[in-house]
């Protein structure tokens, strides 16, 4: 029983119920997909800060790396497991490099990323950055082909 027929007691057609329960799973999509971006720039912020382990560093350029990036490690086109890499792969990396993370720095990562939004500027340089590097490799690819 929903909500309403239990608080009002409204009987609802099935395919009403249907329609509560999918409105409910795309806003609990939603409110993840933005808890990982807000975390992804919790990562950003962590990265500039000195007290972050090199390892820790090095993992994160990786992550960010393969976020912005235009190519996947299995392309989107093939059916499900196109997907699949952006809802494991992407989440378990950004997990682990939280793990990496000192917690005292996190937080204070956390709060800033409340207070100080990512500029365009920023946005522009790290798409520069990632596009620089995939050319480079394909460049190199290239190279040692032919």
């Amino acid at each position: 029983m929903s909500y309403l027929e239990t608080q009002l007691d409204i009987p609802m057609p099935q395919r009403m119920r249907y329609t509560l329960i999918k409105m409910t799973s795309i806003k609990s999509w939603r409110g993840k997909a933005r808890q990982l971006r807000t975390e992804v720039y919790a990562l950003y912020l962590a990265f500039r800060d000195q007290r972050v382990p090199w390892y820790a560093k090095a993992f994160i350029i990786v992550i960010v790396a393969y976020v912005l990036s235009p190519i996947d490690l299995i392309p989107d086109f093939i059916p499900v497991l196109g997907y699949l890499d952006d809802l494991v792969l992407i989440p378990a990396g950004v997990y682990l490099a939280l793990k990496m993370i000192p917690k005292e720095v996190l937080q204070e990562c956390r709060q800033r990323v409340g207070s100080e939004p990512l500029s365009t500027k920023s946005k522009w340089v790290a798409a520069a950055v990632i596009i620089s590097i995939w050319l480079l490799v394909v460049h190199m690819i290239a190279k040692i082909i032919w």
